[in-house]
C-alpha cells in the first residue's frame, strides 16, 4: 500500500493533520518531512523496528547508524545528551536553526538505539512541521536526510518527487513546500572547544 501525502502549511500547520502523522509513528511507521534546511526521514526513537527499517532504506546497519534527534527544544535535549554550558548558550543563542550539534550520549541512547554509539546528533529546526510532531509525540524523532540518487542534485527538493521515490518504503510523505538542498551545518560539541564537522547552511563562522 503507498504511503500517504498529507499536505501541511509550514506557516500554519494543521493540528488535525500533526496529530495523524503522530499516531502513524507511534503505530511505528516512517514519516518524510521538511525541515529548515533539506527534507528528512525520522520515525518514533522508542520503536526499534521502525529505526531497523530506515537504516535498511539507507543501506547501512542500525547499530552503525548516525542519525540524529529531532527536539521541539532545548528542554528534551537533557533527556538523552551531556551539555556542556558553552554547548548549551550556543544552542540557546543559534536554535531553532539549521545546525546539528554533536553530544556526548547519555546512557538512555544506546538503549534506545540499540548501538554503542558515544554521541547523538540534536537538531531543533527552524520549522513549526516536525517541531508540532515532537511536541505532540511527547519524545524526539529520529531523522536522517534523504539523499538523492543524482550525486550532482544530491538532495531531493520536491515533495511530489520524493513521494514518487519513496511512497513504498515509507508510511506518510508531508508535503511542506519546497524543500532546501543544502543540509544542516553540524557542529562537534563535546567539549568547550567547538569543532565544525560538515559546513551547512547554518553560519559556520560563529564556530571558529
Amino acid at each position: 500500500m503507498p504511503a500517504e501525502l498529507i499536505r501541511i502549511y509550514p506557516e500554519n500547520p494543521d493540528e488535525r493533520k500533526i496529530r495523524q502523522v503522530v499516531d502513524c509513528l507511534r503505530d511505528g511507521g516512517l514519516v518524510i518531512y521538511p525541515t529548515d534546511t533539506i527534507y528528512g526521514l525520522g520515525c518514533d526513537i522508542f520503536n526499534t523496528r521502525a529505526v531497523e527499517k530506515i537504516a535498511r532504506i539507507k543501506g547501512i546497519k542500525a547499530q552503525k547508524n548516525d542519525f540524529s534527534f529531532i527536539c521541539y527544544d532545548l528542554s528534551h535535549i537533557a533527556d538523552y545528551a551531556r551539555v556542556g554550558n558553552s554547548a548549551f548558550k550556543m544552542m540557546k543563542r543559534v536554535l531553532p536553526g539549521p545546525y546539528t550539534f554533536i553530544l556526548d550520549a547519555n546512557n538512555q541512547v544506546p538503549k534506545l538505539l540499540n548501538t554503542n554509539k558515544k554521541t547523538v546528533g540534536i537538531r531543533v529546526p527552524d520549522n513549526l512541521i516536525p517541531r508540532l510532531i515532537v511536541k505532540e509525540l511527547g519524545n524526539p524523532i529520529v531523522t536522517t536526510s534523504i539523499k538523492d540518487d543524482d550525486e550532482i542534485i544530491e538532495y531531493a527538493t520536491d515533495p511530489e518527487l520524493i513521494y514518487e521515490k519513496f511512497q513504498h518504503q515509507v508510511d506518510i510523505v508531508i508535503d511542506g513546500g519546497y524543500g532546501g538542498n543544502i543540509a544542516s551545518t553540524i557542529v562537534l560539541a563535546t567539549n568547550d572547544n567547538f569543532e565544525v564537522i560538515r559546513e551547512g547552511l547554518g553560519d559556520a563562522s560563529l564556530f571558529l
